[in-house]
């Protein structure tokens, strides 16, 4: 019999997981004013584990949850699960290069709005390439560039004022 050990960090990445699993659940609910505009609730959950454990943890939350959401709200390896993996993957990539600039002068917010450009970027890429084989689909870019502005400045701000009721 193989036993694994549980970590305290095993116990953190999965309850960090478990809420933004649920997020997702509960933004797959709300309707959307175009298909793939989505404000990206979970994106909270992997901002708050970024600043307070770091880019790995933050990495694990963040593909379990791509992975465990789809499951769940029935679109695993779907186009959507695929074009939710490019975006996550596209913005922790960006946080992982982010890790060199000063949280002092580039905070959450900043870091939100940064993720959020990677994540609509690498899937209007991913969309173009697979999906819609025709440059028309750059036509879209200024407005999912837009909503990726909004949300990501609102989870940013959810996200700081989260940190800052933990340690006050």
């Amino acid at each position: 019999m193989i036993e694994l050990k549980v970590t305290a960090a095993d116990r953190r990445i999965a309850r960090y997981s478990a809420a933004a699993i649920a997020l997702t659940i509960a933004e797959a609910a709300i309707p959307t004013p175009l298909p793939g505009v989505k404000p990206g609730l979970a994106n909270i959950i992997v901002l708050v584990v970024l600043a307070k454990h770091g880019w790995r943890e933050a990495a694990w939350v963040s593909v379990l949850r791509v992975l465990a959401g789809s499951l769940l709200v029935g679109q695993f390896l779907a186009p959507g699960f695929f074009l939710g993996l490019t975006g996550a993957t596209a913005a922790l990539i960006v946080l992982a290069l982010a890790e060199a600039l000063p949280w002092k002068w580039f905070g959450t917010v900043t870091r939100s709005i940064l993720a959020a450009f990677a994540h609509i970027g690498g899937q209007v890429l991913l969309a173009r390439v697979w999906l819609v084989p025709h440059d028309g689909v750059y036509y879209l870019v200024p407005i999912f560039a837009t909503f990726a502005l909004v949300f990501g400045v609102i989870n940013g701000l959810v996200a700081a004022r989260l940190l800052a009721e933990e340690s006050a």
